[in-house]
């Protein structure tokens, strides 16, 4: 029990309603002197108290004000949005997809469908059409060599509708790669080049082209294998009139391929080179080759080249059924190994 100092009689009870203020005589108190208010004491406590939570409260918010700024900025970092970073090769440099958009395939054709092309070849042998994928903002595009191979004449479109001229800048028909470049484009959106070496049988990815002259198209699947020795003709020359690209007008052509000793879509000819491919369920029909296989991070790790199709049971009709889930892409680390040879034009 706490020993109470206050002399009994010092301050007025519910008996005893008198008031008393400071300074007036008090009868009963010794001296005179009333004694303070009741419960005073515990006043200047209960301010004293009040006031630490709102400091700490202050100091709690200032502390999280500072290392949310420092969280954003590294994120910011992170995703290449602060504007202090430097610029690396064309190359490499691209549109991302968002953080909140990861792992969709919706976020990935946002982020990367302005960079994918569609290219129409016209030549002797008729029109054809294929697709290409922006690597530089100054319109250095990445296709299939067999796209564009004997073009007299190249006009891109980008997903905005704008169309180019373009230029063959250099070809390498051993590996099934070309670059061309358009003419007097800037500012236009760039692609990311991933790394191949990295992806795994059963990642998702993401095809987008323009198959049919369907520009924009996006379909998706996963990995189906790696390392697949896939045969093509180099060149249209060797197709035994398949025609160049996929997607010629009024035909309906595949670009044919050679896989496990047989040969699809027609005959690859004596002109042909191998390369090693991702195998990808993603559905590729005419008019895909030379469009991007996609990540779900939104990086180029293949550019599409081949795919099988089964003949149509309409006999002389000259078209083809769609894809059956047999696509195939040329690895990424193939393209960027080449690049230098394409740009030099010493593949040509």
């Amino acid at each position: 029990m706490t020993e109470n100092l206050r002399p009994s009689g010092a301050y007025t009870t519910d008996q005893d309603p008198t008031p008393y203020g400071y300074g007036t005589a008090y009868d009963g108190a010794p001296g005179g002197y009333p004694p303070p208010p009741p419960y005073a004491p515990s006043a200047p406590t209960t301010r004293r108290r009040a006031k630490r939570p709102v400091a700490l409260l202050a100091a709690v918010a200032l502390a999280a004000g500072v290392v949310g700024g420092g969280t954003a900025t590294l994120v910011g970092q992170l995703n290449g949005g602060g504007s202090g970073a430097p610029g690396s090769g064309g190359a490499v440099n691209g549109t991302t997809v968002s953080q909140s958009s990861k792992g969709t395939v919706s976020g990935v054709a946002e982020a990367v469908s302005p960079a994918i092309v569609e290219i129409g070849a016209a030549s002797s042998a008729g029109s054809s059409t294929g697709s290409g994928v922006v690597i530089t903002e100054d319109g250095e595009i990445v296709t299939n060599n067999h796209v564009i191979s004997g073009a007299r004449q190249i006009q891109v479109t980008l997903s905005t509708g704008k169309t180019y001229t373009a230029d063959v800048v250099g070809t390498d028909p051993a590996k099934d790669l070309a670059l061309i470049k358009l003419r007097g484009a800037s500012g236009l959106k760039t692609a990311t080049l991933g790394d191949s070496s990295q992806v795994k049988v059963g990642d998702q990815v993401v095809a987008i082209g323009s198959p049919e002259g369907l520009t924009g198209t996006v379909t998706s699947g996963i990995v189906s294998a790696l390392d697949r020795d896939v045969t093509v003709a180099k060149d249209d020359s060797g197709s035994s009139g398949q025609g160049q690209g996929q997607g010629q007008q009024g035909g309906g052509q595949q670009w044919p391929f050679e896989f496990g000793g047989q040969q699809f879509n027609g005959d690859t000819g004596e002109e042909t080179t191998t390369y090693k491919a991702l195998q990808t369920d993603a559905s590729l029909n005419p008019g895909n080759s030379g469009g991007a296989l996609i990540n779900m991070d939104g990086e180029i790790i293949g550019i599409n080249s081949a795919m099988y199709a089964p003949s149509s049971s309409a006999a002389g009709s000259g078209s083809a059924a769609g894809s059956v889930g047999l696509g195939f892409a040329i690895p990424v680390d193939t393209l960027k190994a080449d690049l230098d040879t394409l740009r030099a034009g010493d593949g040509s």
